[in-house]
């Protein structure tokens, strides 16, 4: 009797500190997720500002605007974001691993190579118009979507610089440096836009102005603090040789993971492009671009939730902890699970009134009306997905995301949202619901990869690599 009462207090005992290392775990992601969620929102705010100050301009402005900021998206931002989601795997686990001195040489790596990347991304955005022009696009839109992209060109190049240093500070938790740097910065870029826009009559070409210098001054603030203070004085490097040695490992992760994230954004993009062919395109695109907007600014939390993820896995990895590792995976799926609840019950119930954000047509806010039931649908799967991303990055399998995202959205949902668009007529909502299922799939796919990873295998896999050539610190593992 007495070993039956032993065994039921050794499995109750067991249970708590189960649930209490992941009460623990899940305030640790906390820490890391809520500041990250602020910055991450705020940064994408700049572009937020913009295009709803320009809406109010009219629908020429705000189809241009929209369609130059679907293509750069497509053709730069979401190239450079993809790209420098190898460093989370490299800064990540070398930071748990406690080799310091890589997460500053791989930071430069970073930078070097998005900065190579831009330059021939410039071409393309200087003649974008005839881009536009020859897949279709009306020529009054193309010709002010190519002013918009050109004035864009030194955000391009700012973005280049501030997100390889974000990742370099959310590899080390130090989120509260950019949670102040990003609040000024929005706080300087509100009345700045309003200013260039309306004030000094420059239109959108004001707002693209703004947006660049609101990139410059993030860069010059986190940069500031990165060469000041003492809390990077263990990964801050000078650069040498040894960051243009590591572009090869930079690469060897960061090609997987643009390809990994670009796929999906590209796919969205596409039918920004495509609803441009509808009739009433000016309406079509409009409505398309404010949805996009919509669930790409709710993407941000969970996309903060999952960076979280990425630096609490990735650090747990290189310190050789494959129960931590697994631990965070739960902690973040829970905080996950409850933001989708939150923001899609509150977005439900204010879709009567969500267009006017964005414009003063009574056309565009019913029609927003009408598609937020999709979007909401939508906030589901990308909560999943861009946590489990995160997740991805952190652990390295970049690779294996790279091919379920291509076959989800362009095997399956681009193929539904096109013939329901043009075949079945369902114009912007068949398009939407074609991504949706797109969603679905990806979500369900990484969920069960996620389920069945190996951790102590992504352990030995990180250790291998970072201590590579050094056998008396893979003993230890």
């Amino acid at each position: 009797m007495e070993d039956k009462t032993l065994q039921v207090e050794r499995g109750e005992g067991k249970w708590v500190g189960i649930w209490g290392a992941l009460a623990k775990e899940v305030v640790k992601v906390s820490y890391i997720a809520v500041p990250m969620v602020a910055v991450t929102v705020m940064q994408y705010l700049l572009q937020v500002v913009s295009v709803m100050m320009v809406g109010h301009l009219g629908e020429l402005s705000l189809s241009s605007v929209a369609i130059a900021t679907s293509l750069t998206n497509v053709t730069g931002f979401s190239l450079l974001s993809g790209l420098v989601g190898g460093l989370e795997t490299l800064c990540g686990q070398a930071y748990g691993a406690q080799q310091y001195r890589k997460v500053g040489t791989y930071t430069y790596s970073a930078i070097i190579s998005l900065i190579l990347t831009c330059l021939p991304i410039c071409l393309l955005w200087i003649f974008m118009d005839k881009f536009l022009i020859l897949i279709g696009q009306d020529p009054s839109i193309s010709l002010e979507a190519r002013k918009y992209a050109v004035w864009l060109i030194p955000s391009l190049f700012g973005g280049a610089i501030l997100k390889p240093l974000v990742r370099y500070l959310q590899s080390q938790s130090l989120i509260l440096p950019m949670l102040a740097s990003a609040f000024s910065v929005l706080c300087f870029h509100v009345p700045v836009c309003w200013a260039m826009i309306f004030k000094l009559g420059l239109g959108s070409v004001g707002a693209a102005m703004a947006v660049s210098l609101s990139t410059w001054l993030n860069v010059a603030l986190l940069g500031f603090y990165v060469k000041h203070s003492e809390t990077c004085k263990s990964t801050r490097v000078v650069l040498s040789k040894d960051a243009f040695l590591a572009i090869g490992e930079f690469f060897r992760f960061a090609v997987p993971s643009a390809v990994m994230v670009c796929l999906k954004w590209w796919s969205l993009e596409v039918l920004i492009l495509l609803s441009g062919l509808l009739p009433n395109p000016k309406l079509e695109t409009s409505v398309l671009s404010i949805c996009l907007t919509i669930s790409t600014l709710h993407f941000t939390v969970p996309y903060g939730i999952g960076a979280a993820a990425s630096t609490r896995v990735s650090n747990e990895l290189g310190a050789g902890n494959p129960k931590a590792a697994r631990t965070a995976v739960v902690a973040v799926m829970i905080l996950a699970v409850t933001e989708t609840v939150v923001v899609g019950t509150s977005l439900f119930c204010s879709r009567y009134v969500l267009g006017y954000a964005y414009s003063n047509e009574k056309q565009v806010v019913n029609y927003i009306a009408a598609m937020t039931p999709l979007i909401c649908l939508s906030i589901v799967t990308d909560s999943l997905q861009a946590v489990i991303s995160g997740i991805a990055r952190g652990s390295g399998w970049q690779h294996i995301g790279a091919y379920v995202n291509l076959g989800a959205f362009y095997l399956v949902g681009m193929p539904v949202a096109i013939v329901l668009c043009f075949v079945v007529h369902l114009r912007a909502k068949g398009l939407w619901i074609g991504i949706v299922i797109g969603s679905i799939v990806q979500s369900t796919i990484l969920s069960l990869i996620t389920a069945f990873t190996d951790w102590k295998k992504q352990v030995t896999k990180a250790r291998e690599r970072l201590f590579e050539g050094r056998p008396e610190q893979r003993s230890s593992v």
